[in-house]
């Protein structure tokens, strides 16, 4: 392969290999968001004397939070954000460790 098929190549590997940090959080938020909040609608409607006490204990962790209706949107918020989160770091951390890579990948090749 001569250098422009070689540099068209890396090019292409390095998007490929890259993830997209805001996408990766928003769709990991709305992940946990909308399970939670559909986990808490259900044991709403479900009903009974005792409506799910141990979803309710994610009331010590996200304040406000209860199982109701409106505490179902409240968990929705904090379940968003914290999926938002952990996706957006998730993704930085395996970019980072991909230009790692590809920086010593490179070096190599350009040492031969």
């Amino acid at each position: 392969m001569d250098e422009d098929e070689k540099s068209i190549e890396r090019l292409v590997l390095i998007r490929l290999m890259r993830l997209n940090a805001a996408i990766t959080g928003l769709v990991l938020g709305l992940l946990l968001g909308l399970t939670l909040c559909l986990a808490t609608n259900i044991l709403v409607i479900k009903g009974g004397e005792v409506v799910g006490p141990h979803l309710a204990l994610l009331g010590h962790f996200f304040f406000g939070y209860t199982v109701t209706f409106a505490g179902s949107i409240v968990g929705f918020l904090y379940a968003f954000f914290l999926g938002f989160a952990a996706g957006y770091f998730f993704a930085y951390i395996y970019n980072r460790l991909a230009d790692f890579r590809e920086r010593k990948r490179f070096s190599h090749e350009k040492e031969r």
